[in-house]
Order: C-alpha cells, then structure tokens, then sequence
C-alpha cells in the first residue's frame, strides 16, 4: 500500500490526550499505552512535549527506546530550545518524527507572540530546518489554522515545505470548524499551494461541538492522508478525534474512502481499556465502537432482525473491533510462569522480581474472591500494583465499614501517612461517604470531591469495581483509581491515590497548553 492509498493514523493519547484534567501518566504508564499502541499498528505515536518537563522528556525517551515498528514522535515549539530537546529525546528512536509549531492566526501572532507575519515564517522555516538536523521526518502545524487568512497559511506552508517539512498538520485549535467548511479548506490548501505534491497533508481535530470526528473524515474525503486522533477521543476540553471512529468509518465506508489504515482492528477494544484503566477515564456505555452497548440489541424487532441475520442492524462485527477476547485466562491454581507470560502477551513487563512477586500475590488474593479471572482483571490488578508504588506518602493498612439499615454507616480506617501509622473514624450518607470523611479525619487533604465514579471491570456479581475519584485543591485536579472486589476499600483506594497526587509537587507546566 503506498502512502497515496494508505491513511496514517497519528496517535496523541500520550500527548494530547494526557492533557485532560487529571489524566497525567507515567513514564511506564506511558510505555505500557505505546506497546498497546504498537500492537494495534498505528503509524506514528506523538510520545509527549519533551521540553514540557524532565518527566516527560524521560517518557518520550523510554516510548523512543521501546518502540520498534511505529514512528515516535515529539512535540516542539518552533523554538531552537524546544527543538534540540526533542531530538535529544528521540536520538535511540528506530524512527523518529519532530512535530513543531508556531500560531498562524492575526489574533495569535499580534497578542500572544508579538511577531509580525514576516518574522513567523522565519521562525517557522528556521524551526524546520532546525528540526532536519535531527531527522528527515519533520512535520509542521499552523496553530489555530482555522481563523488564520487563507493567503497567509498558503504562503507559510510553501516556504515550510521548501525548507523540508514533509507532514503538515492543519489543526481545528478550539474545534469551531463545521465538516464541509473544513473539507474546503483543505482542498483549497491542496490546490494553492504549489509544493503541495511534497508533503502529506493531517489534521488535528477537537471535539468542542462533538464535530471533530466529522472534520476529520470531511478533510479526508479532501485529501488528507494523516489523521491525528486519540483512543477514546481523550483530550481536553471535550477531547480529540477517536481513533477507533476514525479507523472504523474509513474501514466500513470503502464505497466512499478512497484510503484505508494498517492497523490490526481487533486490538481497538484492550487498547480502549487499557487507556481507560491507566487514566481513570471511563467510556461511556453508548460510546461508539467501545462502549459497553455498542453492540447490544434490547430492542426485540433489532433482536429477532440480528438473529436471522446479522447485516440487518450491523454494520460491522464485534469480533472486528476486539470484543471477542473477554475470556478466562487464569485461575487460582494458575503458577507464576503463566501469570508473567500471559501479563508479556498483554504487554506488561516487570523490572523486578519484587514487582512480579507484588502483582502475584494480588493477583492470588483476587483468585480466592473470583472463580473467574479476565484480561481485563489483569490490567486493572496491573495497574493498581503500579498506583499502591507510587503510594510514596499514603497507604491503606485496612478498614472496616459498617452499614445496615436505619443506621447511620461507620466506617474505621487505618492508613500509613510518610511511614507513621494514623487511625481515624467517621460516619456519612453511606459506606464511602464515611469512608472519605474517616481519610479526611486524618490527612486534612482540604480538596473538593469533583467526581467519583463506579464501573464493573467484568461480567457477574463477584466482578472486580474499578472507582475513579477526581480531587480538585487550589486549581490542581487529580484522578485517582482503586480497584476491588468490594466497592468500598476500591474507593478508599480511588481516594488515596488521588491525594497521593495532589501531595506530590507539581513538575508539571505545558509552556503549550494543548494550543494544537
């Protein structure tokens, strides 16, 4: 398939994604998420910002080294700071992408960089340039693209492509475009601008009128070649183009793309999950392609239609997209051989022996309260072992709740707080309700509870509860993830984690801000 025929998907979950609220990751989290990515075949994955933080030039680093069959990439202003520590982070990548970009738009280019058009295509050519000294593969993005002249961008991206540009990403900054507005734009873009023919046109959607989806597949249909998205449309604000729509769309509508992507499909549904359980995330249950209902029929004309055959109300099969693979892998007499082989299948490798051992011995105590233990047991136990880790300041030792009716709920909580034993108590409105307030009682976190959040990780009553509990303190938000057979020690660890968050200080300052 040539690059005419073949449509790239870009991945930014690890990028702009991340730049939800709460949603920050780890570098291991980060190289879990890439592997995960890798198993699914996207062409390119934007690893992180590296100049953003020491944290996350490490993570785009460590995805650089890892990854071996898709193009990782890192983002950079058309700074010469910004550029060379990309590069740096990208120097052991087996192929390696700069993405850079400077605001295009009058209102951008007079209030914000207080440059004048001329010198913005300088520093643009100049970024380029820069970025070649460290790789052939360089793309370029005209911030907020969409409210920039026509004439202007038509100009910039001759003269970037000229200077060796070979990607350009046309991006809805604050996702105000409309499909067949946006469509236009990129035909014309196409049309105009004479070097057109030497680079591949992308875009970069976002969701803020739920159209970015339908941006994307309009410009396609225009040409583009390259579509920037994330798993589970992750992103702030409303989120990104999802990946898994995208894929899907041009996939099913072979009548009318002219394209179609590598990626192996059956990898969209653990690729969803995983994301999901490693930024506390959830997908909504009517959530397109991922969604628990996707592919429910409750209706009983769409059930007896389905039954005698499944073209009448699907366009595509579950087992296409990875919902097939919900099946028992391991049980409680399984050794710690299997465990380690079946969790390097799912892309998840120990450091350590004391890792492995720490995940084996939850992976046991989960065995004795379930008969039956999924994937998706595993990557939540996986990455619940890798949040009690990074427990630095606070622990759950243990707890008991009590509950019954025309009572008020108790709950009795010990913690571990920098190595020193706490014990404090409280009633509530219900089991975690006191169980909160009995943490509050003893860390004094002074945080507002903005969300807290219950999903069951699999089918049946003995299923594993993943809780995400967002914590906002003095403008900070952080997600925290617990799970468990019971609901309530999985929200007490929910709730740990998230303090543990906000405990920690903050590194963490995007000089970009999530602007493409």
């Amino acid at each position: 398939m040539s690059n005419q025929e073949r449509l790239i998907i870009f991945d930014t979950t690890l990028r702009d994604g991340e730049q939800s609220p709460g949603a920050s990751m780890t570098r291991d989290e980060k190289v879990r998420i890439a592997k995960a990515l890798e198993r699914l075949r996207v062409d390119v994955i934007e690893a992180g910002f590296p100049i953003a933080s020491p944290g996350d030039f490490e993570a785009v680093k460590a995805v650089a080294e890892t990854i071996k069959d898709c193009t990782v990439c890192g983002l950079a202003r058309a700074l010469d700071k910004d550029i060379d520590r990309a590069g740096e982070a990208l120097k052991n990548a087996n192929s390696g992408r700069i993405h850079t970009f400077i605001a295009t738009s009058p209102i951008h280019m007079e209030k914000k960089l207080r440059m004048t058009p001329d010198q913005v295509v300088e520093q643009a050519v100049h970024a380029v340039k820069r970025a070649r000294q460290y790789t052939d593969d360089v793309e370029f993005s005209p911030e907020d693209a969409g409210r920039s002249e026509i004439d202007f961008l038509c100009r910039i991206l001759e003269a970037v492509i000229d200077a060796g540009a070979r990607t350009l990403n046309i991006p809805d900054t604050v996702g105000y475009a409309i499909p067949h507005q946006f469509g236009q734009l990129i035909a014309t873009l196409r049309e105009r601008i004479p070097n057109a023919d030497k680079a591949i046109f992308s875009v970069h959607c976002h969701n803020d009128l739920g159209l970015a989806v339908a941006n994307s597949l309009a410009a396609v249909r225009n040409g583009a070649r390259q579509v920037e998205c994330t798993i589970n449309g992750l992103g702030e604000r409303a989120g990104n183009a999802a990946l898994e729509e995208i894929v899907m769309t041009v996939k099913v509508r072979q009548d009318l793309f002219t394209c179609d992507t590598r990626l192996d499909t059956t990898q969209i549904v653990p690729c969803s999950r995983l994301v999901s359980s490693i930024t506390g995330f959830a997908v909504q249950p009517n959530k397109a392609i991922v969604g628990a209902n996707a592919f429910a029929h409750e209706s009983g004309i769409h059930q007896d239609g389905v039954l005698k055959h499944r073209e009448t109300y699907e366009i595509m099969r579950a087992e296409d997209v990875g919902w097939n693979e919900n099946r028992m892998v391991l049980g409680k007499h399984s050794g710690r051989n299997a465990f380690r082989v079946r969790l390097q299948e799912l892309g998840v490798n120990f450091d350590s022996e004391d890792e492995l051992n720490a995940a084996f011995s939850r992976f046991k105590d989960l065995a004795d309260k379930k008969h039956e233990i999924f994937e998706e047991d595993l990557q939540a136990l996986v990455t619940d072992t890798t949040l009690d880790a990074a427990n630095e300041r606070l622990k759950l030792i243990s707890m008991r709740v009590c509950s019954e009716t025309g009572e008020t709920p108790q709950a009795h909580v010990v913690l571990l707080l920098d190595g020193e034993e706490m014990r404090g108590e409280a009633s509530g409105g219900g089991p975690v309700d006191a169980t909160f307030k009995a943490i509050e009682a003893m860390i004094h976190s002074n945080s507002t509870l903005k969300l807290y959040s219950v999903n069951a990780i699999t089918s049946g009553t003995d299923a594993q509860g993943e809780v995400t509990v967002r914590l906002e303190k003095g403008g900070r938000i952080a997600n925290g993830q617990g799970a468990d057979t019971d609901i309530v020690i999985a929200s007490a660890k929910a709730y740990l984690n998230a303090v543990n968050k906000l405990l920690k200080p903050q590194e963490r300052a995007h000089p970009q801000k999530g602007n493409v």
